[in-house]
């Protein structure tokens, strides 16, 4: 009797739970819309079709919350279909009540038959408890027709080739062009060709900076000039390039090369820089989204990421005993 009271209680807190999930997911996708609307769905080979891809937040709905949406990432190719142009994410709908994301995705097919547009998959961050969740739109068809012939006609002939009579006028262009060219060499070698300038004698090259030194500067004129608070993107890139350019300089890691994950990987064997792992995996991560996946992040977290960048830096810079060893050893 025991034994099936527990299964019947485990059983009861089973379908609560159930439940409970379904009606939050429920009522989080009537707060959260995604839409994927064409213009056409029945087109000739090469014509394009206008796809307007929409995401609706309702703000009033979500008060405190802090929602970051991330619009799908399509190739320029799939399943017969090649996207042509895309525009810039518009913003231009939102309210107080609503925050509203609009893209304008073109479309065209050069094969015949009848395609599936997959559902497009879009992710939600939220900010103030680290979750995600992903939303699908529905997926529609498009029928591409061939142009008809009337095939109960008679091939016409190919027509013979026409020649067309010479007429100089025709080539007064050229015929200027290489009189001007013509005066400009003569001009050249009866003015100017005498007039030769003194050699000019190139000053002496400044020392390349170090490796530190150079990451500190350009650091510091990205905490000064805030390039955030105009392109996210540009920033992030900026950012990441001078860690990269440091690391390939100081390390010798080809780390231009390298995507985020292997750069990770690959300084494993660097003691003094795999101790700031965890910060340099952060500042990946975060621009990687920023660049890739079109994530929006706060200003507190652009500053955050440059000083855990300066953080880096400073932790993995050489150190004075360093630099004066090889001098000492080659004394004695």
């Amino acid at each position: 009797m025991k034994v099936k009271k527990n299964i019947f209680v485990y059983t009861l807190l089973g379908c609560l739970l159930a439940t409970t999930q379904l009606f939050a997911q429920e009522q989080y996708q009537d707060y959260f819309k995604v839409k994927a609307i064409p213009d056409t769905t029945q087109i000739r080979i090469g014509e394009p079709i206008r796809l307007e891809i929409t995401a609706k937040v309702m703000i009033y709905a979500l008060k405190g919350a802090n929602l970051k949406v991330v619009f799908p990432n399509l190739p320029d190719s799939l399943n017969h279909i090649e996207i042509t142009d895309r525009t810039q994410l518009d913003t231009s709908g939102s309210n107080e009540q609503q925050k509203l994301f609009k893209q304008i995705i073109t479309l065209t097919s050069f094969d015949s038959g009848r395609w599936e547009m997959p559902p497009m998959k879009f992710e939600v961050f939220s900010v103030t408890d680290g979750s995600y969740d992903s939303v699908f739109t529905e997926p529609f068809f498009i029928d591409v027709n061939t142009v008809p012939v009337d095939t109960t006609k008679a091939f016409k002939p190919i027509k013979a080739l026409r020649s067309v009579g010479w007429n100089i006028l025709d080539y007064w262009p050229y015929l200027l062009a290489c009189l001007a060219l013509s005066a400009a060499i003569v001009l050249y070698f009866v003015f100017w060709h005498k007039k030769r300038k003194p050699a000019v004698v190139a000053p002496p090259a400044r020392p390349a900076k170090a490796p530190y030194q150079l990451a500190m500067e350009q650091l510091e004129l990205l905490e000064k000039e805030k390039p955030w608070n105009s392109d996210v993107k540009l920033y992030y890139t900026q950012l990441t390039d001078i860690l990269r350019q440091y690391f390939e300089q100081q390390f010798h890691i080809a780390a231009l090369e390298q995507t985020s994950a292997e750069l990770m990987q690959n300084i494993k064997p660097v003691t003094v820089l795999n101790q700031q792992r965890d910060k340099l995996q952060s500042i990946l991560t975060l621009a990687d989204l920023a660049k890739f996946a079109k994530l929006q992040p706060s200003p507190q977290e652009h500053e955050d990421c440059l000083r855990k960048a300066i953080a880096v830096v400073e932790w993995t810079k050489p150190s004075a005993v360093a630099a004066e060893q090889p001098a000492s050893n080659s004394t004695n």
